[in-house]
């Protein structure tokens, strides 16, 4: 597998986005700003991140999703450790991410990663998206806010 910076005129993988993502109008406003990188294996895209510069020294992962066909495979750990490695090189003092109340192995992945639970954005899902979202049998309400320090 190799992880890559997207091209130039390359087209992002929309389809893996919205995984992680259901708004395509939010997932094309941050595509604008950020570095996507993507996970390649066999010229197919299976994984893909994409980090916003959101302070100075910080960034944040806005989105991170991989085939669902590839689930417990490694992938996501592989994004994550590759966003960070590549932060560090850029002299980036600190990670954030952030995911929604239900996603279990979501919040598992990232704290195994390092990185821990800073906060809660209450409603953050029900002020930024027009319909509901489930998961894991559960409405997906608030954003859950996590950090790591480099």
């Amino acid at each position: 597998m190799e992880i890559r910076k997207l091209k130039a005129g390359e087209q992002p993988p929309l389809e893996l986005l919205l995984l992680a993502d259901p708004s395509e109008s939010l997932v094309n406003g941050y595509l604008q700003r950020g570095l996507c990188c993507v996970a390649e294996v066999d010229n197919s895209i299976i994984g893909v991140y994409v980090v916003l510069q959101t302070r100075p020294e910080t960034v944040e992962i806005v989105n991170i999703a991989v085939d669902e066909n590839k689930h417990g495979q490694g992938i996501g750990k592989q994004l994550l450790n590759h966003a960070i490695q590549n932060a560090k090189l850029l002299g980036v003092k600190t990670i954030e991410i952030g995911t929604g109340n239900s996603s279990v192995g979501q919040l598992a992945l990232y704290q195994k990663c390092g990185f821990r639970i800073t906060g809660i954005d209450r409603d953050f899902f029900i002020r930024h998206y027009s319909e509901e979202i489930f998961e894991n049998g559960i409405q997906v309400i608030d954003m859950i806010r996590l950090s790591l320090d480099l």
